[in-house]
């Protein structure tokens, strides 16, 4: 029973990674077709992630009420109805308004499961559950890619995804039994208001949002810089860029395996220093093959360090506090993952490209800082 819960949540976690990565995908016949410019990607992710914050930041009093198995079964029904409109949406604006339920529902799935599983597995297996975000995130793209290689229009490839994410809400309405007996087990939650003034909170919300900026902008930028600043192909940083996901899968696995003999805090301190050492390799006018392997690196560095995080937030301000922790952290972290890339941009825009590594080196010493403070700050408590 419990092996078979832990198999679906899995499932649910890969049905988080599912929607992310399809936009991206499909946009360059989506944006055509639609009549729009290019550009009009952000404002679509924008709203996304705005709905995302809303959820994250409702996760707990959702939870409360319903409980985590009921809260992932209607999240990710509502994300398959919103891929399902995706599908049929006429128009740019009706894909603003299906965009709405869309990051509904994966908020509040985010943050649910992340609780869960903070709660009653071990940090080996928070690891690997967010590896199953890089295989949803990463499946994405190749059933749009079929979709458009075989002219049949990128409306398909979001009704393939919609499908799929039908499927895994029949299970996961299946599954609630299963959910029952571990929710009745678990000690009450406090509300989000009873939070202010727990030590360490403020510095740990800091050092999510840092994350969350160096994984997005390391994601959406490196391809351009690596054409940019290293002169590579376009083809080939466009398969370069996906390097730094792989990293991100393969360590989340390699993390599980090792956590519990080394414990979170060495693991989240052994993820940063990979982390700085690749953008440091990026810092040096290296060959271009050795910038890819850096990019390698940082998402190997990256992997163990928001798992584990999520993993300590029951140690650290106590169960009964840690859904509300977690949501508020998953409204942080989307925060970063939101503005974070658009202000590189930005930046780039009035210097060069070549700004890439040194951004990400900030951000990574942001966070290093916040969660050396938060550290200092519970011993103090």
């Amino acid at each position: 029973m419990f092996s078979l819960l832990l198999a679906i949540i899995y499932l649910a976690y890969i049905s988080l990674g599912l929607p992310d990565s399809l936009i991206g995908a499909g946009w360059p016949a989506m944006h055509a077709q639609l009549g729009v410019p290019v550009s009009y990607a952000g404002l679509i992710t924008m709203i996304i992630s705005a709905n995302t914050i809303i959820s994250s930041l409702l996760s707990n009093r959702l939870n409360r009420r319903f409980g985590t198995g009921r809260v992932t079964a209607v999240s990710v029904m509502t994300t398959a109805l919103g891929l399902f409109g995706f599908a049929l949406a006429p128009s740019f604006i009706w894909l603003c308004v299906i965009a709405v339920p869309y990051g509904l529902g994966a908020g509040a799935v985010d943050a649910a499961l992340n609780n869960y599983v903070a709660l009653h597995y071990s940090t080996r297996q928070l690891n690997w559950l967010h590896m199953c975000w890089g295989l949803g995130a990463a499946i994405s793209p190749n059933v749009m890619g079929f979709a458009l290689t075989h002219h049949l229009g990128w409306r398909s490839g979001y009704l393939a995804i919609g499908i799929v994410q039908a499927l895994l809400t029949i299970a996961l309405f299946a599954s609630l039994p299963l959910w029952h007996e571990r929710h009745t087990a678990t000690a009450p939650t406090s509300a989000s208001g009873q939070l202010r003034g727990l030590p360490g909170l403020p510095q740990a919300l800091i050092a999510f949002l840092a994350y969350c900026a160096i994984e997005g902008t390391a994601g959406i930028w490196a391809a351009s810089y690596l054409v940019a600043s290293r002169g590579v192909h376009l083809a080939t940083a466009a398969r370069a860029a996906a390097l730094f996901y792989i990293g991100i899968t393969v360590g989340r696995f390699i993390a599980g395996v090792v956590a519990d003999h080394i414990g979170d805090r060495a693991l989240i301190w052994s993820g940063i220093g990979v982390l700085a050492t690749g953008g440091a390799l990026l810092l040096f006018p290296l060959p271009s093959h050795v910038a890819m392997m850096a990019l390698l690196l940082i998402g190997v560095g990256c992997a163990p360090i928001y798992p584990t995080i999520i993993h300590q937030v029951p140690t650290d301000f106590g169960a009964a506090n840690s859904q509300a922790v977690i949501g508020i952290e998953m409204a942080s972290a989307y925060v970063g993952s939101t503005f974070a890339p658009p202000i590189f941009g930005w930046l780039a825009g009035r210097t060069s490209l070549g700004l890439y590594p040194v951004y990400l080196l900030v951000l990574t010493v942001v966070m290093a800082g916040a969660l050396a403070w938060q550290t200092h700050q519970l011993q103090q408590h």
